[in-house]
């Protein structure tokens, strides 16, 4: 096992400790996460009834969908979670995107109100799944907010301000974060459902970017590997621990994430994503 000091010798490291230093950042709490706990939910029989706001409606092969999520959860267990997989809820075609109904901090879980009418019924078994790991807080109207439109870079949260987060919601999660040692900063978005479609953590202070969608300027301290032109959909990758599960769909962005150091793993989601889903979409992960 690699003690503390080869990871400050890791070349990565060393980079993004110098990119922080010269914007002025603390890089007293760069710390590499353990994922220790994911929640998950089967596929809802209904997911052909899924919301869908920028993509066309395509047929979704439930068995091919089934069988993909039943990989996502596998390979989750392999990097070293334990997977905790909700039942099925029939009557919720988006219930399996378990990300949009929670925000998982350290000492507290905020309990969101999706944009989306359809999935606020969603809110009421992850709050249950959750309990025991976290003292909760809901998010209420007229504030709404979804999981995938927050981006936990260090003690900053990120917003999106998207067509399911309003001001009113990012407004509640930063009253309910604040007093925990987060700050909440607001991000202009376009052209995509939530701010991680557009964006997301890849490494300690390494974001993977469509700068079409985005204006990474925001996340001032991190590093951008931004996906490769023709793949304008790779930016939302999940990690966990130290490697990153991308989409099988999107090779070029994947070789641009390995050419950086960076350890990956590939998975069909093809039935996910015409649910307009990804791999975070899938999972709540945190520690326990």
């Amino acid at each position: 096992m690699e003690g503390p000091g080869a990871r400050l010798n890791d070349p990565i490291f060393v980079r993004l400790e110098q990119r922080a230093r010269d914007h002025g950042c603390d890089t007293g709490n760069m710390r590499p996460m353990r994922a220790e706990v994911a929640i998950t939910r089967q596929v809802s029989p209904g997911i052909v009834r899924c919301e869908l706001t920028h993509l066309d409606r395509r047929p979704i092969d439930l068995d091919a969908a089934r069988a993909q999520h039943r990989a996502y959860e596998e390979r989750l267990a392999d990097l070293g979670c334990e997977v905790r997989s909700l039942p099925p809820e029939p009557d919720l075609p988006d219930s399996m995107f378990v990300e949009d109904l929670a925000v998982v901090l350290d000492g507290v879980a905020v309990i969101a109100r999706s944009g989306a009418q359809s999935r606020r019924p969603e809110a009421e078994s992850i709050a249950a799944a959750l309990e025991s790991f976290r003292p909760l807080e809901h998010v209420v109207a007229p504030g709404t907010l979804d999981g995938g439109d927050v981006l936990v870079v260090g003690r900053t949260l990120f917003v999106g301000r998207s067509s399911r987060t309003n001001p009113e919601g990012t407004e509640q999660l930063q009253t309910i974060a604040t007093p925990h040692g987060y700050t909440v900063a607001a991000v202009e978005m376009s052209e995509c459902l939530h701010l991680k479609s557009a964006v997301t953590r890849v490494g300690e202070r390494i974001l993977l970017a469509n700068r079409a969608w985005v204006d990474t300027d925001a996340f001032g301290c991190a590093e951008i590997i931004e996906v490769d032109p023709t793949e304008p959909m790779a930016a939302n990758a999940l990690l966990v621990g130290q490697t990153v599960i991308v989409p099988a769909a999107y090779p070029r962005t994947r070789e641009r994430l390995e050419a950086q150091g960076i350890a990956t793993v590939a998975l069909d989601i093809s039935e996910v994503t015409k649910a307009e889903g990804g791999v975070t979409c899938c999972s709540l992960i945190f520690e326990a």
